[in-house]
């Protein structure tokens, strides 16, 4: 198993300066690339401090790419609903030369209802338009000359620049939340799959899924699993809990808000029983979340633990991508985190 690092901004300007949040990330993600961790990845969100101080995550990895020499960056992910392909596709083969041809693009359908509506998009367009756009920015970065009359976009003979630096293109990820089809849609395109544990309990069910599709479909292997989870290591079960506790209650607490559309009446039939998955996740709690397995917070012990638990669990997976700065989690905090949890946990699952 590998892992890496995610920034996941859920502050607001009351709470932290946007310039102290990502100045933080970046000397994170140096100390992640010399601590052994092989990927940093953030979000693509809107309006809310929810995930909002992170409109454009290649902006953030094209700075990230500056400063680091081996680690991957990931967008974790970009939104093909509130963007044009033309422009994605160029700025993607912008961040791969920069980078010398460590990008990685996960795309992802959107969720928020206050997203879709201040842009204006309706939800019952999510899939359509993701799929088109996932397509269109394939064959962009894959295609010279492409033309593809689409729904939403239409392109004649376009030949995107820059030309990425990784061939035939920087690998695909597909992030799926709790929608079965999405997992399974991601198997048979054989893209890599984003998945987020944080309600709990079906994930393995939907790994299933999506390695299923994948073989169905004839690809080699049986696909690339990445799973978020919070994380936070210290010496003692008391301090680690003492510090995280009320970090990703504040995070808990902050999805459940920038969602709370689906719990006033909002519907779609692109996101079936959203309603009740939200409602699921503003029960969650620290204790439940670390007794789940969603949370790795505790001694080194613990935390070994818990991975080899959960990856039990789900029929295994093969990167962990971990929240290390979540809520106010300090930038001192966080780093000691990383420090013991590369010295006394990453060993431990190295292939």
């Amino acid at each position: 198993m590998e892992f890496g690092v995610q920034f996941f901004p859920s502050v607001g300007p009351d709470q932290k300066s946007a310039s102290q949040y990502w100045g933080e990330a970046l000397q994170l993600t140096q100390r992640a690339e010399q601590l052994g961790f092989t990927n940093v990845r953030t979000v693509e969100h809107y309006f809310h401090p929810y995930g909002g101080y992170s409109p454009d995550p290649l902006i953030f990895l094209s700075a990230a790419a500056a400063i680091t020499r081996t680690i991957r960056l990931i967008t974790g992910a970009v939104l093909p609903v509130f963007n044009n392909p033309l422009k994605l596709a160029g700025q993607i083969g912008m961040v791969d030369a920069i980078s010398n041809g460590r990008v990685e693009i996960g795309f992802a359908r959107a969720f928020l209802p206050h997203e879709f509506a201040r842009f204006r998009i309706s939800m019952d367009e999510s899939r359509a338009r993701f799929d088109e756009g996932v397509e269109q920015v394939r064959r962009l970065l894959e295609e010279e000359n492409v033309t593809s009359e689409g729904r939403f976009h239409s392109l004649e003979k376009v030949t995107s620049l820059p030309r990425p630096t990784q061939q035939r293109r920087p690998p695909f990820w597909i992030a799926a939340l709790s929608t079965r089809d999405s997992f399974e849609n991601a198997g048979r395109l054989g893209y890599h799959l984003m998945g987020i544990p944080l309600a709990g309990s079906q994930m393995g069910e939907l790994l299933k899924v999506y390695r299923d599709a994948w073989q169905a479909a004839g690809h080699p292997g049986q696909g690339r699993v990445m799973l978020a989870f919070h994380m936070f290591c210290a010496e003692t079960r008391e301090k680690a809990a003492a510090i995280a506790r009320e970090p990703l209650n504040i995070y808990l607490r902050s999805i459940v808000n920038a969602a709370s559309d689906w719990m006033t009446g909002v519907a779609s039939k692109d996101y079936p029983n959203y309603q009740k998955m939200i409602e699921s996740i503003s029960k969650e709690t620290y204790e439940t979340q670390v007794e789940k397995g969603c949370a790795w917070i505790g001694t080194p012990d613990d935390i070994r633990d818990a991975i080899v638990s959960y990856d039990r669990a789900v029929g295994g997976f093969e990167s962990a991508s971990l929240q290390v700065n979540f809520g106010m989690i300090g930038h001192a905090e966080a780093e000691q985190s990383m420090t013991l949890f590369a010295r006394e946990v990453m060993p431990h699952f190295k292939s």
